[in-house]
C-alpha cells in the first residue's frame, strides 16, 4: 500500500489515508487501494467495524486530484465518476459501521466520502464543501444525492452552487455531521468507544438496520446514473478546462458558458 495506512483496534478496523503533501487528494492510487482495504475489512469475520479518517491536522481529504482529472474526456470523466460511486456505494452498503472521522478539510471527494460512511465525527478544525462548480463541474462521487439526504434539498443546492465551505459547528447545525469535538485524538476516542457499544450488540441486527436504512434511499440510483452522465458533460466543456487550470495557476476562473 502506498497511500493507505491500516491498523487493528480489538476489532475495529482503521483506514487512514496517507497522501500528506497533496493534503490526502483522491487520486486513482488512493482510490485503488481504498477499495481493497474496505473490501476486505466488509468481508472479514474478525471485523466489527471501520474508522476511516486521513493522515494528519490539516485534512481528512481535500479531494479530488485536479492534475489527474483536467486532462480526462467526457467519456473518460463519466466513467470515473461511476468508480467512485461504485467505490462510496461500497462504503455505504457495507454491512458493518464505517465512521468517519474527519480532521481539517473534507471537500469535494473527501466530503463525498465522509457523507458515504454511517456516521461522521470531525474535528474543531475542519472545514466542509463542494467547491466543484468553482472548476466548472459538479460532485461526481454521488454529493448531488447524499447531500440533499442530510441537510435537505434547498441546503444541499445553497452549497453546491455557491461552492461555500462551512465549518464543523455548521456541518453539526444543519446535521452534515453526528459531533464535534476538539482534537483529532479525541475524535478517534469517540469513534472507538462507539464501536465498542455497538460491537456488543447482535451482528446480524447491525446488517440488517443498515441495509433498511439504506432501503429508503434505493429508488435514487437513477439520480446517480444522470450525475455520472452530468459529471461527463462538464468535462467536456472550455468552461471545465479553464476552471481546472486556473485552479492549478492559482488564479480566478474566467467562465464563458462554453
Amino acid at each position: 500500500m502506498n497511500f493507505i495506512k491500516t491498523e487493528i483496534q480489538g476489532s475495529t478496523f482503521v483506514i487512514q489515508i496517507s497522501r500528506p503533501e497533496a493534503l490526502n487528494a483522491l487520486n486513482q492510487g488512493v482510490m485503488g487501494e481504498l477499495r481493497q482495504c474496505l473490501q476486505e475489512a466488509c468481508q472479514s469475520p474478525e471485523v466489527t467495524g471501520i474508522v476511516l479518517t486521513g493522515e494528519g491536522e490539516k485534512a481528512f481529504v481535500a479531494g479530488a486530484d485536479i492534475k489527474e482529472l483536467a486532462v480526462l474526456s467526457g467519456a473518460e470523466a463519466t466513467k470515473l465518476a461511476q468508480k467512485g460511486q461504485d467505490l462510496f456505494k461500497t462504503i455505504e452498503n457495507c454491512p458493518k459501521p464505517v465512521i468517519a472521522v474527519v480532521n481539517g478539510f473534507a471537500l469535494g471527494g473527501g466530503c463525498e466520502l465522509a457523507m458515504s460512511c454511517h456516521i461522521r465525527i470531525a474535528t474543531e478544525n475542519s472545514k466542509f464543501g463542494q467547491p466543484e462548480v468553482n472548476l466548472g463541474i459538479i460532485p461526481g462521487y454521488g454529493g448531488t444525492q447524499r447531500l440533499p439526504q442530510l441537510v435537505g434539498r434547498a441546503k444541499a443546492l445553497e452549497l453546491i452552487l455557491t461552492a461555500d465551505l462551512i465549518t464543523a459547528a455548521e456541518a453539526l447545525k444543519i446535521g452534515l455531521v453526528n459531533h464535534v469535538v476538539a482534537t483529532k485524538q479525541e475524535a478517534l476516542d469517540m469513534a472507538f468507544g462507539m464501536m465498542k457499544k455497538i460491537a456488543s450488540k447482535g451482528p446480524v441486527a447491525i446488517a440488517k438496520s443498515i441495509e433498511s436504512v439504506n432501503a429508503g434511499y434505493s429508488f435514487e440510483d437513477k439520480g446517480y446514473s444522470a450525475e455520472a452522465a452530468a459529471f461527463g458533460a462538464c468535462a467536456d466543456t472550455n468552461d471545465f478546462k479553464e476552471g481546472t487550470k486556473a485552479f492549478v495557476e492559482k488564479r480566478p476562473a474566467k467562465f464563458t458558458g462554453k
